[in-house]
């Protein structure tokens, strides 16, 4: 099991930028594909951005794709997702997600550990 603390979340203006980074505990971190995702309220959790254990296999969400950036530190046990251009829409709660796999993946049944969330509130 993987814990996952995620930061970096606030309110900014259409246009700006963010950084969310995802604090990890466990002996696991550095074998498992990471993954961020988003939910609003009423709607389903969906995926945005996923990073598999080396960092090389990167994949988004098209809605993102140009604008925003996942990466991760293994020797700092964190994940990032760089976010620029935001727009209202991309306001949501934003979760880290760890993988049970090695290989990048998109699914979310195939995340097995979760944060906490941190609000990302993108103002017009």
């Amino acid at each position: 099991q993987v814990q996952l603390v995620e930061s970096g979340g606030g309110l900014v203006q259409a246009g700006g930028s963010l950084r969310l980074s995802c604090a990890a505990a466990g002996r696991t971190f550095a074998t498992s594909a990471k993954g961020w995702f988003r939910q609003v309220p009423g709607k389903e959790r969906e995926f945005v951005a996923g990073i598999d254990w080396s960092g090389v296999s990167t994949s988004y969400a098209d809605s993102v794709k140009g604008r925003f950036t996942i990466s991760r530190d293994n020797a700092k046990n964190t994940v990032y997702l760089q976010m620029n251009m935001l727009k209202p829409e991309d306001t949501a709660v934003y979760y880290c997600a760890a993988s049970r796999v090695a290989g990048l993946t998109t699914r979310l049944a195939d995340f097995g550990s979760w944060g906490q969330g941190t609000q990302v509130s993108v103002s017009s």
